[in-house]
């Protein structure tokens, strides 16, 4: 019966490839890396992999020394991703160029390095990390990059969602681990956690929903009974997977992000600037406010929480006490090292994280950190707000990922190296000048290129949405 299931599988995820075949997008082979990049960050490392289903070996201190495999394999990733940039150094000068506060950001990380007790571990990782935004530059600089954006959000759901089917089904020492809180089967499917598992269903069934949204608004559209199989299959399966994986956060930021979806579907909404302010506004402070304002709510206990999100709140009261510098922190990467690892480890033994993004980013890179992470929220809003206003439908799962990584962020710490969370909120969040889309190997359709008919009757408004980019960010 296994061996009947992988066969079934296989089949399975070639067929998905095979109704979301689009003959006319021309994309390069350059976004196989990329794609290769997310497989991993939205699974498990290839050292992982490799040991799966035996006893695992590690140091005393993995975190530390790290895997020979997984270095060697990710920073040849990140190489060639460096190449294939270089060969397209006019765009990315350009985009770069525009997104001055994200590079601002990276290097104050780098920095910050020169403080840390572990400044080699640190500047291992800082690669990592950037080779998260080398990999959305080869994205957005591909000769046809609203394919490559379609494409890099439908392949890894092919792969990742059913393989993850099988693995709880069938090869349960693959798919399936005890939780530490209540020793309870739970099913991580190719992720190492349950809530890996259900925060690439919750992104990858998004972006089906959204697909599935725009193949409805469009009765002739090429191939339209294959493409709303394909995608109908995967926001099926990412249902399913977020509901067997009990994970709350995935489970509140997907209902989160169906919400703005639906709602930024609206013409009347697309056509009021304020509107989209309020709605989005007011959505970030129900979830904040329900988790830190007035947790005894009732919406905690109907997501499966406690009013201590499932002992969340102690860990924060712990690590804030081992901060030595609150300016500058302990350096990029560093806080989960030593000593202050082994002292959190006593409070909980697997802990490797502060589950709180902004406080995350506090420990290692202190207020100065947080301060630049706000800046590129707001760069980032103000980029995306100005898409959505000149195309809504290119644009709104841009808003609905953007909204989600800051959700998200609330009890997870996903602004860090090789998140999806975080891949997708740089993919949301960057800038793309007109000037710079025209340089790509392939032209831009017309909507992307021209403002809509709302921006030419509100020049004024999307001169202030756009910024510094008036009339040339997309």
């Amino acid at each position: 019966m296994t061996q009947l299931a992988t066969f079934a599988c296989v089949l399975g995820i070639l067929g998905l490839f095979l109704f979301n075949w689009d003959s006319e997008a021309k994309t390069s082979k350059a976004l196989w890396l990329p794609l290769i990049w997310l497989l991993i960050a939205g699974s498990r490392n290839v050292g992982e992999w490799l040991q799966s289903g035996t006893p695992l070996v590690v140091s005393d201190n993995p975190y530390v020394e790290g895997n020979a495999v997984d270095r060697n394999l990710l920073a040849g990733l990140v190489a060639l991703g460096v190449i294939v940039l270089i060969r397209r150094r006019r765009t990315v000068g350009k985009i770069l160029n525009a997104n001055w506060p994200i590079l601002l950001f990276f290097l104050y990380c780098l920095i910050s390095i020169f403080w840390s007790d572990f400044p080699y571990v640190g500047f291992k990782r800082w690669i990592r990390f950037s080779g998260d935004l080398v990999m959305v530059l080869v994205i957005l600089t591909d000769r046809d990059w609203l394919a490559a954006r379609k494409k890099i959000l439908a392949w890894p759901a092919f792969v990742l969602l059913p393989l993850s089917i099988l693995f709880i089904r069938y090869y349960p020492n693959l798919g399936r681990t005890y939780s530490r809180w209540d020793y309870f089967v739970s099913w991580t499917g190719v992720s190492s956690t349950k809530n890996g598992l259900g925060m690439i269903s919750m992104i990858f069934g998004l972006a089906a929903l959204s697909r599935l949204f725009d193949l409805l608004g469009k009765q002739k559209e090429p191939n339209r009974m294959r493409l709303l199989i394909a995608h109908g299959t995967i926001f099926a399966m990412s249902l399913y997977l977020i509901n067997v994986a009990h994970s709350a956060t995935s489970l509140a930021c997907f209902i989160l992000g169906g919400v703005v979806l639906v709602t930024t579907s609206w013409r009347t909404v697309a056509r009021w600037p304020g509107l989209i302010h309020i709605l989005l506004g007011g959505l970030l402070f129900i979830s904040y406010a329900s988790l830190f304002i007035i947790p005894g709510s009732g919406l905690l206990e109907a997501l499966g929480r406690n009013s201590t999100l499932t002992g969340r709140t102690d860990v924060w009261t712990k690590v804030v006490t081992l901060v030595r510098d609150p300016v500058f922190g302990t350096g990029f990467e560093s806080f989960w090292i030593g000593m202050r690892l082994a002292e959190m480890r006593l409070l909980d033994p697997s802990l490797n994280q502060a589950h709180n993004g902004y406080l995350e980013i506090y420990l290692n890179l202190g207020w100065v950190g947080l301060t630049l992470l706000a800046i590129v929220i707001l760069a980032g809003y103000r980029n995306a707000i100005a898409a959505f206003h000149r195309d809504p439908s290119t644009a709104k799962l841009r808003l609905v990922y953007f909204v989600v990584a800051l959700s998200y962020n609330f009890t997870e710490g996903a602004f860090k190296m090789m998140d999806p969370i975080w891949i997708l909120f740089l993919l949301s969040s960057v800038a793309l000048p007109v000037v710079a889309a025209q340089e790509s190997p392939a032209v831009l359709p017309e909507p992307l290129l021209q403002p809509n008919a709302f921006a030419k009757t509100k020049p004024q408004v999307d001169d202030l949405l756009v910024g510094r980019f008036p009339k040339r960010t997309i």
